[in-house]
């Protein structure tokens, strides 16, 4: 097994952080872990989640994300259209998930856009 490569200190860049002690901000990155914690309060409200399993179940969505989004993609590419409407989503959805899940989304996707257009 090859030694894992030691990071070097950053070179400090001039006029970065002086004698008045600016700290650089940190980065943002952005996931779903607050929307997954809130969805399982839903579900099961006495339930808690793992540090390890809320990073999986990100990763997990950001999975099915890309799988969606691409087939969208395809199928928007495929009928010379410009657009990504709910229509290519449900098209995915119903060719990516398998069989009793894919109904089940379906359902919850036409009840949030029935709910989104009405408001």
């Amino acid at each position: 097994m090859a030694p894992k490569a030691e990071k070097k200190p950053a070179a400090k860049k001039p006029g970065g952080e002086g004698k008045k002690g600016k700290k650089k901000a940190k980065k943002s990155v952005e996931t779903y872990k607050i929307y997954i914690f809130k969805v399982l309060k839903q579900v099961h409200p006495d339930i808690g989640i793992s540090s390890k399993a809320m990073s999986i179940m990100n990763s997990f969505i950001n999975d099915i994300f890309e799988k969606l989004a691409g087939e969208s993609a395809k199928l928007a590419r495929y009928n010379k259209k410009p657009t990504i409407t709910s229509r290519e989503i449900q098209t995915s959805v119903r060719l990516v998930l398998p069989g009793e899940l894919a109904k089940h989304a379906v359902s919850e996707g036409t009840k949030a856009v029935t709910k989104f257009t009405s408001s």
